[in-house]
Formats: C-alpha cells, sequence, structure tokens
C-alpha cells in the first residue's frame, strides 16, 4: 500500500464521480460515459444496458479474460436529492477537511466506484487468468430498478460471474444478509357528499385510516410476539405508513385518499403473506360497508417497489474469502436494502462490503473517511491478489 501521507489513488476519481449530478430524477449517462471512456483508454470495452427512455444506462466491463466466470464488483451510480438539506458546501464538488471527503455520493457509493477504476489499471498489469466484472446501475435509490435490466442482460451471457460483491458503505465489514422490503401505494375511492349528510357518502378518508389502523396493529404484534432473528436491528419485520393524503375541505366527504407503506422482512418471511392480511382485512372488513353506498368505491393497491432479502450461511464459501480479506472474524447483517438480493435470486452469490458509513448517507455534508477510502482501496488489492495467486 501507498504511504498514508499521499492521497488515496482513487482520490481524484471520487472527485470526479461526485462531480456528476446522478440524483436518481436526473440522467446518468454523462458518469457513464465518462467510466466508459475511461475503461476504453485503459482497453476495456464496455456493454451498455440501457433503460427505456435511453436517458439511463447500466455499465458492465469485463478486466481480464471474457471467457471466464470472475469475481463482480457492482455499486449503483445514482444519488438521492439534495433539495432542503442544510449543505455547508457544493454538494457536487467533494471537498476535503479533516481527513474526510464531503459530497453527495461519497459514502453512498461512489467510493466504492472510484476505488474499482482506479484499480483497473493496476489488476490488467497483472494479466489476471481470472476476471473482475464491474457493474454499474442506475436507479438504486428509487426501488433497484436498473440493476433488473442489467441481471437479465447477464441471464443471457455465454459466461456469467461466480461471485458479486456490492460495495454499499459497511465500513468495510462483510454483510451477508439484508431485510427485504415491499413498498405499497393505496388509492382509497369513495363518494362525495355534503358533510352535513355524511350517511350519503362513502369518506375514503376514514376508510384509508382503518387500514393505516389496522397496519399499526399488524407492527405492534410483529413487534411483541415476533418472529425475530436477534442478528438484525430491530430483530422483527417492521410495518410503516409513511404518507396519506386525501380531502379537500372539511365540509366534503372526501371522494379520494392515498397512502404510502411498506414492510421491511427478515429474510425468512414471505411479503406477499403480509401484504394479503392487509388485503383480507379491507376486503373482509373495510369494503362492505362502502359499497353499500356506492358499488363502485373501494381500493386500489399498486406495488412501487419489490427489494428482496439476501441471505447467504456465515460458513458460505463467498463469506469466507470476505472475512479473510477484511480480517474481520465474523460476518454481520444490515436493515437496509441493496441489489444484492437481485443477484443471489439470479443464482450469483452475493455479499455486501465496501467503505464508508451508512449512517453518513442520504444526509445533508455527506462525508467518507479517506481512512475509510484507504482500507477500500487494501480490500480490492487483496481481492486481486487472491485472484491471480
Amino acid at each position: 500500500m501507498a504511504s498514508k501521507s499521499t492521497k488515496p489513488q482513487s482520490y481524484e476519481l471520487i472527485k470526479q464521480l461526485v462531480s456528476f449530478d446522478t440524483t436518481s430524477r436526473h440522467s446518468n449517462l454523462k458518469l457513464i460515459e465518462f467510466v466508459h471512456d475511461y475503461l476504453s483508454d485503459l482497453g476495456v470495452e464496455s456493454q451498455l444496458v440501457h433503460d427505456k427512455t435511453e436517458k439511463k444506462a447500466n455499465l458492465y466491463a469485463t478486466l481480464g479474460p471474457k471467457d471466464k466466470a470472475g469475481f463482480m464488483l457492482s455499486g449503483h451510480t445514482d444519488v438521492v436529492p439534495v433539495d432542503g438539506q442544510p449543505w455547508d458546501t457544493d454538494p457536487f464538488h467533494a471537498i476535503e477537511s479533516a481527513g474526510k471527503l464531503y459530497g453527495r455520493g461519497t459514502a453512498d457509493m461512489k467510493s466504492f466506484l472510484a476505488i474499482a477504476l482506479a484499480l483497473t489499471p493496476e489488476f490488467l498489469k497483472r494479466n489476471p487468468h481470472v476476471p473482475i466484472h464491474l457493474a454499474f446501475s442506475y436507479d438504486e435509490e428509487v426501488g433497484c430498478i436498473g440493476v433488473r435490466r442489467l441481471i437479465e442482460m447477464l441471464k443471457n451471457q455465454a459466461v456469467r460471474p461466480y461471485a458479486c460483491i456490492v460495495g454499499e458503505p459497511t465500513k468495510m465489514k462483510p454483510v451477508r444478509a439484508h431485510k427485504g422490503q415491499k413498498r405499497m401505494h393505496c388509492t382509497v375511492h369513495g363518494l362525495e357528499s355534503h358533510s352535513a349528510l355524511p350517511d350519503r357518502g362513502v369518506n375514503a378518508v376514514e376508510a384509508a385510516a382503518e387500514v393505516i389502523a389496522f397496519l399499526k396493529t399488524m407492527a405492534r404484534q410483529i413487534r411483541d410476539n415476533g418472529p425475530y432473528d436477534p442478528a438484525f436491528d430491530p430483530p422483527y419485520t417492521t410495518v410503516h405508513t409513511g404518507i396519506v393524503q386525501g380531502g379537500t375541505a372539511l365540509n366534503i366527504v372526501p371522494k379520494e385518499c392515498s397512502f404510502e407503506f411498506e414492510f421491511r422482512y427478515l429474510p425468512n418471511e414471505d411479503p406477499e403473506i403480509l401484504f394479503q392480511e392487509v388485503l383480507d382485512f379491507a376486503n373482509n372488513n373495510v369494503i362492505p360497508e362502502m359499497t353499500t353506498i356506492s358499488e363502485k368505491s373501494g381500493f386500489h393497491w399498486q406495488e412501487l417497489t419489490s427489494i428482496p432479502s439476501l441471505s447467504i450461511e456465515e460458513d458460505a464459501d463467498l463469506s469466507q474469502l470476505t472475512k479473510s480479506l477484511t480480517g474481520a472474524n465474523q460476518t454481520e447483517t444490515v436493515s437496509f436494502g441493496t441489489e444484492a438480493g437481485l443477484f443471489q435470486i439470479a443464482s450469483i452469490p452475493t455479499i455486501v462490503c465496501g467503505p464508508g458509513d451508512i449512517e453518513q448517507a442520504h444526509k445533508p455534508n455527506e462525508f467518507i473517511s479517506l481512512e475509510q477510502v484507504w482500507e477500500g482501496e487494501a480490500f480490492i488489492r487483496r481481492l486481486m491478489d487472491h485472484i491471480t495467486s
């Protein structure tokens, strides 16, 4: 490893990647084109997998032989918005202060991408017999959307990665499991009437409130009765309602209301069973009264995102290897979701391990410590040693 009196090898690339405003609502193509050109200058071809609008793209590249399966280093290029956050500096201009790099995406998760790119020339010089695959996705922050197209592309490849490391910020600790997430939007259709004659209308807000109260009851029951997995914090599946909108005036029985809720579930739980409980409650306890007034009233359910959980065994080969590369005695679990579960479903064993602290993600003045960048670079070098030894 280079002396820590100098900058990490990936330092300038981190700053470069942060300078691209890849907030999920924007295109990520300028960053992807930069990475494509960077790799092309090193003699590495990249495959781009665009979205339907052609305004966003995943990038997939193989360092080393293309006819062999290798390790995939995976990360997302998009970041969350900075709107309304009290930043002390320009969030898209990385600034170093007191051993930390500040900027949107420094922790989540452009530093990992920069490390992989910065060490690419070093890996290529080793003339490896086993490749490293780079997989950079779009729209992870809004439901792990983009990586699904990349995975579909991989399914048709003659050679696929045999293992994957997703570099989300874990303070360089290997994470073998995380919760899954199912997010739902519900629109309640009622019937307007004057509030002096509420019996002639169907109050959509009140109907929504009944279901929301049921969701809270579910949350309490799971909290108090389990099932539990002490490896997680909190050690149970959580149920949460985050958005409610409805009504136009106090003297009008509201005809429409919408709300959004989510399940963050343990790896051994089925979110469809949980959602079915909500459907059964609405169908059996709320809708019958609504339809006595208006047959057109009811609920419309829409899945916003579904992110599968991740779970591999502590003694799995990938767990053991990642522990040896990081020096960790054991793997960990987290409650936030990642793209790792989607790779696992696609039969690519996956673990999560990357520089930075998730506690800094999505916040104003997001940062990564240079110490974490050094550790991330050392980790990738040890992976390269493992592949080329």
